[in-house]
């Protein structure tokens, strides 16, 4: 597979990032009724293979409404720690709301800020996690996302993802959505990309892959290694 050719065909992300805080901070409130529905049976699917243990320092880049970093928090115990990065300041206070609900914010560090560049020590964390986020970056900044995340990653550390997929390029569902990410591209403002190839091409290892899809659209769940 030439990665190069590949990359051409992903479409690139033309809104840029303030216009991207600024729609999820408007938007915020309201995700969960607009998207979050209809994310939510897959990010839990993603999450539960990750297989966070108690105990356990766990990152969630791009955690929204914070549904999964409530879990991570559970997840990870008293004796854990979890951690969330996000570029919206409303998708911050909608998550820091959410866990003082159900008294988890002592057990989490949220952060608002672009993963392009992770306030974090290397070798920090056991475990990442990133739902629906990865294909939201422009096509040249997923390798320094990437980049990113592997460096605060512990050696052998688990990186699970899930992401809409442009493995099945010819399918009709993305191209729909293509067409709809080039005519609206502020609002549609996330495609399809190469999942596997992307984590691969950043040094990871790949334990686990599953297809699914949503309303027909293709998705990867990816589970990585850190070597």
């Amino acid at each position: 597979m030439n990665l190069k050719n590949d990359r051409e065909k992903v479409l690139r992300v033309s809104r840029s990032k303030e216009q991207a805080k600024k729609s999820y901070d408007k938007i915020s409130r309201f995700y969960d009724l607009l998207v979050g529905m209809f994310e939510k049976k897959y990010r839990n699917m993603a999450l539960e293979r990750l297989s966070i243990y108690e105990g356990e320092t766990v990152l969630e880049v791009g955690f929204g409404t914070g549904h999964c970093l409530e879990q991570i928090a559970k997840s990870t115990g008293e004796a854990g720690k979890a951690y969330g990065i996000d570029i919206s300041s409303g998708m911050l206070e909608v998550t820091r709301k959410r866990l003082e609900k159900v008294n988890l914010i002592d057990r989490v560090e949220l952060y608002c800020g672009d993963a392009m560049d992770l306030p974090y020590n290397d070798d920090k964390f056991d475990a990442i996690f990133c739902s629906f986020t990865l294909e939201l970056f422009d096509t040249p900044e997923i390798p320094k996302v990437l980049y990113e995340i592997k460096r605060v990653l512990k050696p052998n550390g688990r990186f699970g993802l899930i992401s809409m997929s442009k493995e099945d390029g010819n399918s009709i569902m993305i191209k729909l959505y293509e067409w709809i990410h080039k005519k609206f591209p502020k609002y549609a403002d996330c495609r399809p990309i190469y999942v596997r190839q992307s984590l691969v091409d950043a040094g990871f290892m790949i334990k686990n892959t599953e297809r699914v899809k949503m309303f027909g659209l293709p998705a990867e769940i990816v589970i990585s290694e850190n070597k």
